[in-house]
């Protein structure tokens, strides 16, 4: 489990493909503290680490082909800015949402709006209305997972929504790096998906 607090993004090292499967090789400042079989959300897909390269300073993580088909992770290059979160502390303050770590789809960024010293950017995602009726959607000032990233929704629509950037987390994660037809991973809230489902058995 997660909170949606990217602690930094990481680079990617290395990428090699194994059948239907991907495994990536990335550095990030943190290497030293991490172990076999520990979780880490990697644009807010949770994977486990196979392989630690002190030396390298580099660890190892594998996407199956599920994961490459509902999330970016296949999209990745040598270089590529991937936001990192290690899994929460029971005993630490939640400061972002309840985030699984489970990507339900992709959205596209359609726009990225300059304002004052912060930016709004605009997502598009295929709606699905059975899905919507789900819980896979967002409310106005919900809350929604962006490549990992614990955001306040604005301006909900059906297919699409914005979220407001400020200066730390745009230089903190890689929103610097999005512009229009960047494809970015999609959590929508647990809550909002349990409650959609429990009002399905009073219809």
């Amino acid at each position: 489990m997660f909170s949606g607090i990217v602690e930094e993004f990481g680079v990617v090292k290395a990428i090699e493909k194994d059948q239907e499967n991907v495994h990536l090789t990335l550095t990030c400042s943190f290497v030293d503290q991490l172990k076999v079989d520990q979780s880490l959300s990697h644009n807010g897909v949770c994977l486990t680490v196979v392989k630690v390269d002190p030396v390298a300073k580099t660890y190892t993580v594998t996407a199956i082909k599920e994961t490459l088909l509902k999330s970016n992770l296949g999209l990745l290059e040598i270089g590529s800015k991937v936001n990192l979160e290690r899994s929460m502390m029971m005993n630490g303050r939640l400061d972002g949402h309840i985030v699984q770590g489970h990507v339900d789809q992709t959205a596209t960024c359609t726009n990225v709006e300059e304002a004052e010293g912060s930016w709004y950017f605009t997502f598009e995602y295929d709606f699905d209305p059975e899905k919507a009726r789900q819980g896979y959607m967002t409310v106005e000032k919900g809350s929604v997972t962006v490549n990992g990233v614990s955001l306040t929704v604005v301006n909900s629509k059906n297919n699409s929504f914005q979220v407001a950037i400020i200066p730390y987390t745009y230089n903190a994660t890689n929103f610097h790096t999005f512009k229009p037809g960047s494809v970015v991973n999609l959590e929508f809230d647990i809550i909002g998906k349990y409650l959609s489902k429990l009002m399905t058995f009073n219809q």
